[in-house]
């Protein structure tokens, strides 16, 4: 297993795909192989894929590894599965042949999800599923064909299968809707959402007419579709941001947008910093279903350090407030892996934060993103190495499980501390159904506002069109319109077809 990173002045790939660059560049990071002049211990990498398209098809990847007049050259032939989809199944060989050539060079690493680098691994669950292969064949299917270790494919499977009752709700006339609210009230160290500072009451106006013309056309829309809207998710930023009268005119104007049969209706309220009692108030007199109060760890230096307004005692009264107020559940999500934490402090997170019984408990791994702050000072940051990761996560899910929480959705980021992934554990009865929509990718999602997707699944079930709003706010505000007449053919596009 490679100690330290392993640097290289030159990547030589005989296809410029952009896919097969950036599916190389996944298992590259994974063997921790960064391109620089700097302090090279290779000249260069050269990488050749040749695909035979046969049936099934088949792939041999050789790779040089050059040091002035030096060389070294492995190779590796693999053959996909019979039932596989051909282009699928020659990015999964590369994948495959490269990650057990540089196995070979450099010795394993620990990668508990393999070569898998994907954000909805519970997708490949499904399409198994729908294929008919049963749980034991499809857990072997993950360890033989990802390189996925067993518990991380008992997990995976596990929480698939339980998803199914909430899938099984939804047709193809069903739908789910995104709003978002693109504003905090400062910015953490780990975030890189697009989301800005809350700006002035003109600006804010401005965004309010610019939502409310969207959720008119959303009107529309449901209206000439015959659409059900399962579930509103008003996410962010920070929604609770809004001062009062902004964020009452929000749940006034998303409560237009129910329908008979929408079961689920949540808000992000994320720091305790930005929730007050009449916001509260407001919550339930628009009866929202579902509020995420986002404490991240219950350590108030811990706090201090990522940029957070409020202590550990805040988080505490504000779910009090709202356990008193209304009758919506709660979600709280934790990160693991913050600067400076250790095993220790991540036991005493998961004791406070289960003692205040929420009905949802999201655990992240920290994922240095491009952009955050974190990632360009992270030279600078005392951040837990992986092993620890790993251990705070493995606490996590133990005392969870002894609680009462049982892990229902899944997805993954890049750049993951310890090669981890995102949990939610729930009571009885208490999943969200949005996110298992979302990360599913089965439902038409509509997204509004700032920085949302929208997703339209075909009635057919047999592929989505997407449409992305813009992420920086004044071109959201200029080009408000161009995007809903262009949701508006998407929905034309795909459901008249």
């Amino acid at each position: 297993m490679p100690e330290e990173k392993i640097n290289i002045k030159e990547l030589v790939l005989n296809n410029e795909k952009e896919v097969v660059y950036k599916i190389v560049k996944e298992i590259l990071v994974l063997f921790k192989i960064d391109i620089t002049n700097t302090d090279s211990t290779y000249d260069s990498i050269e990488i050749c894929n040749t695909e035979q398209n046969c049936i099934p098809v088949a792939v041999t990847t050789k790779i040089i590894f050059k040091t002035g007049a030096n060389s070294i050259c492995l190779q590796k032939k693999s053959i996909a599965d019979n039932d596989e989809k051909p282009r699928a199944a020659i990015n999964r060989l590369i994948k495959w042949n490269l990650y057990h050539l540089l196995s070979e060079q450099f010795g394993s690493v620990i990668a508990p999800w393999g070569i898998l680098h994907g954000v909805r691994p519970t997708k490949i669950v499904h399409r198994y599923i729908e294929a008919g292969y049963n749980r034991a064949q499809i857990i072997d299917k993950f360890i033989k064909n990802y390189a996925v270790t067993e518990d991380k494919a008992l997990l995976l499977t596990d929480i698939a299968y339980k998803q199914l009752p909430i899938l099984q709700t939804s047709d193809k006339n069903t739908i789910s809707i995104y709003i978002g609210i693109p504003f905090c009230l400062s910015r953490c160290l780990y975030c890189s959402f697009p989301s800005n500072l809350l700006p002035d009451s003109s600006v804010l106006d401005a965004f309010m007419q610019a939502l409310s013309s969207e959720i008119a056309v959303l009107k529309q829309l449901i209206a000439q579709y015959s659409l059900k809207v399962q579930t509103i998710y008003i996410g962010g930023g920070t929604p609770t941001s809004l001062p009062e009268k902004y964020f009452s005119d929000l749940l006034r104007q998303a409560n237009k947008l129910k329908t008979n049969d929408t079961i689920e209706f949540t808000v992000e309220a994320g720091r305790p910093d930005s929730i007050n009692k009449e916001k509260i108030d407001l919550m339930q007199t628009y009866n929202v279903s579902r509020i995420s109060v986002n404490p991240q760890t219950m350590q108030d230096k811990t706090l201090k350090v990522i940029g957070r307004k409020h202590t550990a005692q805040d988080i505490i009264d504000t779910y009090n407030e709202i356990r008193q107020i209304t009758t919506a559940k709660v979600n709280m999500d934790l990160i693991i892996g913050l600067p400076g934490e250790t095993a220790a402090d991540v036991e005493d997170t998961l004791n406070k934060v289960i003692a205040m019984a929420p009905d949802d408990i999201t655990v992240h791994a920290l994922a240095i993103k491009k952009g955050s702050y974190l990632k360009l000072h992270q030279t600078d940051i005392n951040i837990p190495d992986d092993d620890t990761a790993r251990n705070m996560a493995a606490i996590a899910s133990k005392l969870l499980s002894q609680n009462g929480y049982s892990p229902y959705y899944l997805y993954r980021q890049g750049y993951m501390s310890g090669q981890l992934e995102n949990i939610g554990y729930c009571l009885k009865n208490s999943a969200s159904i949005y996110n298992v929509q979302i990360m599913s990718e089965k439902q038409t999602i509509l997204g509004i506002g700032g920085n949302a997707s929208t997703k339209v699944v075909a009635p057919s079930g047999t592929y989505l069109k997407t449409l992305f709003n813009p992420k920086d706010l004044k071109t959201y505000l200029q080009s408000v319109n161009e995007y809903s007449m262009r949701r508006i053919s998407l929905m034309e596009e795909v459901y008249e077809k």
